[in-house]
């Protein structure tokens, strides 16, 4: 009544050095039966999850072109705002604001951005977890940790972004 059998078999040495003995114990049950199509039990999972793997892949990918994009991004408002603020900031240091109260003026306000956009960005990502929930594996939709790492590794990302213009 199946269109296919599966035989499933344990080795303690290689898979593929036991496939000539599974075949003919095959033949010996059957000769109308086939065998063909051997593999191990770790190709066939990997096969298995294939698709889902690439599509986390290309998933990572894109993150990580988006992350890229929003450091330069940020870089470029910062630097923009370090640029049309040289003259404050000089006359600043010229009445004697130390270099360290320069650099915290100007991270701080780059900072201040960012923390902005990763509380939105939190919210937004609440508000919509439902939809994403068919394509997590082992992960809630509210899972805490990852919500963490993530603003987390946007915040570094954003202090690094913010603070090279404010060192220049």
């Amino acid at each position: 009544p199946f269109s296919a059998a599966w035989i499933v078999t344990r080795t303690d040495g290689s898979p593929t050095g036991l496939s000539a003995a599974v075949r003919q114990t095959v033949r010996n049950l059957d000769q109308a039966l086939p065998a063909f199509a051997m593999t191990s039990l770790a190709t066939v999972v990997s096969d298995s999850v294939a698709e889902r793997r690439f599509s986390m892949l290309l998933l990572g990918l894109f993150a990580g072109i988006a992350l890229f994009l929003a450091a330069v991004g940020l870089y470029g408002v910062v630097a923009y705002a370090v640029s049309q603020r040289t003259q404050e900031i000089g006359l600043r240091m010229a009445i004697g604001a130390q270099r360290g109260d320069v650099l915290r003026m100007v991270v701080g306000g780059g900072m201040k951005l960012a923390v902005v956009g990763v509380v939105l960005g939190i919210a937004c990502a609440l508000a919509l977890a439902q939809l994403i929930t068919a394509m997590l594996y082992e992960v809630t939709p509210f899972d805490p940790a990852s919500y963490s790492a993530t603003a987390l590794v946007l915040l570094a990302v954003a202090a690094v972004a913010c603070y090279v213009p404010a060192r220049r």
